[in-house]
């Protein structure tokens, strides 16, 4: 097992196992922690690693404490005389506590990531096979679905993958620049008429709101006014995780179906103001 940036601090098999006696046969508790500070950088270079295929909303400091407290639980737990080495103990347990902790961190039904994971795969086949991106009627085709149930899926990936505006930007040199500096402001929100129009809109989403049921309303009020993860929001109503997640998408798409409606209507109305 190699690992980048890390060759220069890894300890030989005989210096792992060495360090590992002295801790566990004289409870030199030096030895103990000269052990886990030689292996912390491998920690961190298995959290890098599964932090670059994720969603923004995740931290590696995060996921570097639960490893390194996998770290040393796995120096009081190995054991030598089943044929591992102590590098290949730590490895495998510093990667299984990263995949739990981002178990625990995602609210999203794991059989939605299985789908997202479904199609990308089969997007890079078809990409290997005709050299080419492929198109949704053939990546439908090649998961033996209907272009509109991929179109669904699709869409409720989208809805998963909810980012904070005050997520770090991973290329940020100082990890002090946030998603929301990237957005761009529009000049039109000095433009008093359009400025009416966001009060109308706002005051046709909150008359959406006030319509939806009290469970939709009490989940949107959960996750985007005391920001609660979804499994956190399941624990509270006693229900699934999936079940969150139905409930929010239902609630969204009502809200989405109002502003369309109301922009139709707008449109509608500037449409007329033309012809008369």
């Amino acid at each position: 097992m190699s690992q980048a940036g890390t060759t220069s601090t890894r300890p030989s098999t005989a210096e792992a196992e060495r360090l590992w006696r002295l801790w566990k046969e004289r409870g030199d508790s030096a030895a103990r922690d000269r052990l886990v500070l030689l292996y912390s950088p491998m920690v961190r270079y298995l959290a890098q690693r599964k932090l670059r295929e994720l969603p923004v909303h995740c931290e590696l400091d995060d996921l570097v404490s639960c490893g390194l407290i996998a770290l040393m639980r796995a120096v009081e737990r190995f054991d030598p005389a089943k044929g591992a080495t102590f590098e290949q103990f730590a490895w495998t347990r510093v990667v299984g506590a990263i995949v739990d902790e981002l178990r625990r961190q995602d609210w999203v039904p794991r059989a939605t990531r299985r789908l997202g994971r479904e199609i990308e795969e089969a997007r890079q086949r078809l990409l290997i096979r005709n050299g080419q991106s492929p198109s949704d009627h053939e990546i439908a085709t090649e998961l033996g679905i209907s272009v509109g149930e991929l179109s669904d899926r699709l869409a409720d990936l989208q809805r998963a993958d909810l980012v904070s505006l005050n997520a770090p930007v991973r290329s940020s040199d100082d990890g002090t620049l946030e998603v929301g500096d990237l957005i761009v402001s529009s000049s039109a929100s000095d433009d008093p008429e359009s400025q009416a129009m966001a009060a109308e809109r706002a005051v046709v989403v909150r008359k959406a709101i006030r319509s939806l049921s009290e469970r939709e309303r009490m989940v949107l009020e959960l996750v985007y006014v005391q920001n609660l993860q979804g499994r956190e929001v399941a624990q509270r109503l006693g229900v699934s995780d999936s079940r969150v997640s139905q409930i929010l998408s239902g609630a969204r798409e009502a809200l989405r179906k109002a502003v369309e409606s109301y922009q139709a209507g707008s449109e509608s109305t500037s449409l007329l103001e033309v012809a008369v």
